[in-house]
């Protein structure tokens, strides 16, 4: 009897345990069963919130969608051209070239150097828009034309467009046939599509530009980019210009470019800006026009060589001209390069400059570099415009950094 009652007692000890133990292990596993039910309750959330914001259109009434060159262009560029156009509704963006690489008594190298750019030293605030030069990127040397590291000058693109600034690259091309700089007018374009050897060295090129804008990224996403390449077209001091390129090569050579960007390289944060050199009285601003669907915005290059009057009649009759072009192709356009060395003229900015521009509808506008005491086209601090520029900049239609941050989003 006694073995018989230890035994139930024994077996009622197991079953016990069992029992708690089956309780204790259900317990366990809901704990974490409900864990893993709120994860992914969050992750689908959360996939969702990223899917309905990345996917929200960037178009209103305000803002039809545009026909761009790149079909698959990057979502964040596809908003800089938003951003751009609502800009010019404003006003219109200041850009200065190399403005935050040296300028006026001070280079970003100098680990001394306190300064941000000459422009923030007057009117304490940065440009809008922000120029650089990839020449010499496509023969592999360290520093760019103008003598900027490539690595520095990756560092202020990605430093800019963090800060809400806009980038815009011009390509200072080497002579592709001599292995001179740009200036070389030796002409080599046809060579391109001719010699075996000019070929392939020009895909080589490509490839170089394309491994550099690859490394301009924020935040894992390529910074949008305004690329302006072969410029001034219908000038004759570069080997891509007339009289050294005809129009049908110039338009194969900027396609072909196009094309090894975004098919072969797969670059989709590129606006393309086609910019011609001031009209003279026989030029033709469409003639080396690559077609709408090789361009995104159109530009113009107008320089005052100290002659006021003569620079005020190419600004209001070029830009009228470009500005109507764009309205029939609905394409954005700007004031790509201006400038006077060294500003003699008082109060070129307030009284040459902005009366001709203020209503022109130019999404921007970028001033050359401030390369030293002989060559330079902002005024630093101690010059004779200075107060005039400061004058300018509360004008109000010039946007600088600040005033740009919140246009477009």
């Amino acid at each position: 009897m006694y073995n018989m009652k230890l035994g139930l007692h024994l077996r009622y000890y197991k079953f016990h345990n069992l029992y708690y133990f089956a309780l204790l292990t259900i317990q366990k596993y809901h704990f974490f069963y409900m864990k893993l039910k709120n994860a992914i309750f969050k992750s689908i959330i959360g996939c969702f919130l990223l899917i309905f914001f990345s996917c929200k259109s960037i178009y209103n009434n305000d803002y039809k969608k545009p026909i761009l060159v790149d079909h698959k262009l990057s979502r964040n560029t596809k908003k800089l051209h938003k951003k751009l156009t609502y800009i010019a509704k404003e006003g219109f963006a200041i850009g200065h070239q190399d403005a935050m690489s040296y300028g006026i008594g001070w280079n970003s190298l100098d680990p001394l150097n306190e300064i941000q750019s000459d422009v923030f030293e007057l009117v304490g605030d940065n440009p809008a828009v922000y120029g650089y030069d990839i020449s010499k990127i496509e023969i592999e040397s360290l520093n760019n034309i103008d003598n900027i590291p490539f690595d520095a000058m990756r560092n202020e693109i990605i430093n800019a467009y963090a800060n809400g600034g806009i980038i815009t690259l011009s390509w200072h091309a080497d002579n592709l046939v001599t292995d001179s700089d740009s200036w070389d007018a030796t002409p080599s374009v046809n060579a391109i599509f001719t010699n075996e050897t000019i070929k392939l060295k020009y895909q080589s090129w490509i490839n170089r530009v394309a491994n550099f804008i690859k490394t301009l990224k924020y935040k894992g996403k390529l910074i949008p980019i305004l690329f302006r390449p072969f410029h001034e077209m219908n000038g004759h001091w570069f080997w891509w210009g007339d009289p050294n390129c005809n129009s049908i090569d110039y338009i194969r050579l900027w396609r072909k470019t196009v094309r090894l960007l975004r098919d072969k390289h797969k670059l989709h944060n590129l606006l393309y800006v086609y910019s011609p050199n001031k009209l003279g009285p026989e030029d033709d601003y469409m003639k080396y026009y690559p077609g709408d669907n090789y361009v995104d915005v159109l530009g113009i290059d107008i320089y005052d060589f100290k002659d006021s009057e003569s620079y005020i009649k190419s600004v209001v009759e070029d830009i009228s001209l470009v500005r109507k072009i764009a309205k029939t192709k609905n394409k954005l356009f700007a004031f790509s390069e201006t400038g006077l060395e060294k500003i003699p003229t008082k109060n070129w900015f307030t009284e040459v400059l902005y009366p001709n521009i203020k209503e022109s509808g130019i999404a921007w506008i970028l001033f050359w570099r401030n390369a030293n005491l002989g060559h330079f086209y902002l005024p630093h601090k101690d010059h004779i415009n200075a107060t005039d520029f400061k004058e300018f900049a509360n004008y109000p239609k010039t946007l600088f950094l600040k005033d740009i941050q919140d246009l477009g989003n």
